[in-house]
């Protein structure tokens, strides 16, 4: 059995599919049950309940684990390592032979990298248990983008806040980490191991007003907005404003070369940016 944290979300699902596809037994786990997702067994809860993580992963011979988003939290930071906490407690508890966590680009820095901090924090503290662990590096998620499918469309605007809009920088679509993540599961390495895990290539704003426009079928173009404008932004659209604040760190971070460290394996995925923005714009 291989029990699955965020089994309906952009990474998880792919990660039920691709196991289901390989003939073996999931454990989806559901914030809210859902009718529509194939899985052996559904088990609903929430990953801040130490028992409830303990019984999700009991038995499993293999997981994969992520920290979910929290827009309105108001010390994201806090609450992701408390549930790194409990997923290492767990894992011990039940002694799983291997699992995947879901990490980041620039997850080798502890801090000056807005949410990926906490990234940092699971990577250290999963790797002191005995589960073997294949900590999956991803790039900045090519979803992201359409964030901004709305200005996109009516106003043919791709805000870049901070500038940097011609910059190429890492990029890879969800559906890619789903599938690195069930491919590392189900051919298990033989010590914890790090994957960073690229696009097909680089991409930049530019690069994605250029898709956005071919897709639209209208002019759209990468506009500079000033970082100070981005915590009022995300605020107004209902982030708090702590995720905010570290969502701009992170930004600051990236334009000042936040990248991969060029540790483990790299991979590169399939999905074309364009392919991503085709499904959120046309």
């Amino acid at each position: 059995m291989f029990t699955v944290f965020g089994a309906t979300g952009n990474t998880g699902s792919v990660v039920v599919e691709r196991l289901l596809a390989a003939g073996k037994q999931v454990r989806a786990v559901v914030h809210r049950r859902n009718a529509k997702l194939a899985a052996t067994e559904q088990i609903e809860g929430d990953v801040t309940d130490a028992a409830f993580v303990a019984k999700a992963l009991a038995g499993a011979e293999g997981a994969y684990l992520l920290l979910p988003p929290d827009l309105a939290a108001t010390d994201v930071l806090a609450k992701n390592r408390g549930i790194v906490d409990i997923y290492a407690a767990a894992l011990a508890a039940a002694k799983v032979p291997h699992a995947v966590f879901l990490s980041s680009i620039g997850a080798q820095n502890a801090s000056g990298n807005g949410p990926i901090a906490a990234s940092h924090y699971g990577e250290v503290t999963l790797g002191k248990g005995s589960t073997k662990l294949t900590f999956l590096r991803a790039a900045y998620f090519m979803e992201n983008v359409l964030a901004n499918a709305y200005p996109m469309k009516t106003d043919g605007a791709l805000p870049v806040f901070g500038g940097g809009e011609t910059y190429p920088f890492p990029m890879v679509a969800t559906r890619d980490i789903g599938e690195t993540a069930a491919r590392a599961l189900l051919e298990p390495p033989p010590a914890t191991q790090w994957i960073e895990l690229h696009g097909p290539r680089d991409y930049s704003y530019v690069d994605a007003a250029t898709a956005a426009t071919q897709i639209i079928g209208k002019p759209v173009k990468a506009t500079a907005v000033p970082i100070e404008a981005m915590v009022p932004t995300l605020t107004k659209l209902g982030m708090s404003e702590n995720f905010a604040g570290l969502f701009r760190e992170m930004t600051e971070a990236f334009g000042k070369g936040l990248s991969f460290e060029g540790k483990g394996r790299t991979i590169k995925g399939k999905v074309e940016l364009a392919d991503v923005l085709r499904r959120g714009l046309a």
